[in-house]
């Protein structure tokens, strides 16, 4: 089929342009790699383009490309989603990394949730906005709610994996089977390594504490907590005695960067 802009930039044909996607709010840059990627695949011209993990203001200008008109043109549908939906993922990390100032640990792991194209893209942006996207860097397993239920419960499933050496081991607590100070303390107690409160429910958090410290386990293990955080929780969170929280939607899913794009004939 032939491709209408064809005919419509007829009398361009020979003609060079230039376009310039410009930030139009404040934001971290994400997706440079595949920006520049794809203007190649373009055949396009890259003459500038931003440090990946750059701080942008509204104004700024982010990426000059140049070729051919319709190939300018055809850039804006193709290069705008290479750095809008990363930088919108990056900023918003940016912002939770900011607001908790070095603890607790900000990690974002829905990125596993994303299309499996998606995946790379948005795990990149995480990182380029400084948060983690593994709840620990040594090596783990992670024993969440579905193994426990087929297990048949925390100690079984603790249990079922004492075999496998070299691995931390990192449960999801949800109170599903006990309070969750009780939960708490049962697999700290068997071994389990990273507690993760997986709730929602800031005030699991005093009665995990409260429950391994008696348990005299609280220096062993670290506790994690999640569920529908946003950046205002961030405060009161930030002041118990918790050392990681995983943010999920409110990272993953956040807004666009807004970016224009300006195209014009050069030569």
């Amino acid at each position: 089929m032939q491709d209408i802009r064809d005919n419509i930039f007829r009398n361009l044909k020979g003609k060079v342009a230039e376009a310039r996607i410009i930030a139009d709010s404040k934001g971290i840059i994400a997706g440079t790699e595949r920006a520049n990627q794809v203007a190649q695949q373009l055949g396009l011209k890259v003459t500038r383009m931003v440090k990946e993990g750059s701080c942008a203001k509204k104004g700024d200008v982010i990426t000059v490309v140049q070729g051919a008109v319709k190939q300018v043109i055809i850039g804006e549908e193709r290069l705008m989603g290479c750095i809008s939906k990363p930088s919108g993922v990056a900023t918003s990390a940016h912002q939770f990394i900011r607001a908790a100032a070095g603890k607790p640990r900000i990690v974002s792991g829905a990125w596993k949730k994303m299309p499996i194209e998606l995946k790379d893209t948005i795990r990149a942006a995480v990182l380029t906005g400084g948060a983690r996207v593994r709840i620990c860097d040594d090596p783990f397993i992670y024993l969440d709610k579905n193994y426990i239920s087929v297990f048949g419960g925390i100690q079984e499933t603790l249990a079922g994996v004492t075999h496998l050496h070299g691995y931390l081991k990192v449960i999801q607590l949800k109170g599903n089977y006990k309070d969750i100070g009780s939960e708490a303390k049962e697999a700290a107690q068997l071994g389990a390594d990273i507690l993760f409160i997986d709730t929602g429910n800031v005030a699991d958090i005093h009665s995990v504490v409260e429950s391994i410290t008696s348990a005299g386990q609280r220096d062993r293990v670290q506790i994690a907590f999640g569920g529908g955080i946003k950046i205002e929780d961030i405060d009161e969170i930030k002041g118990l005695d918790v050392d990681i929280l995983d943010i999920g939607q409110a990272i993953i899913d956040a807004p666009l960067l807004d970016l224009k794009y300006e195209a014009k004939t050069i030569g």
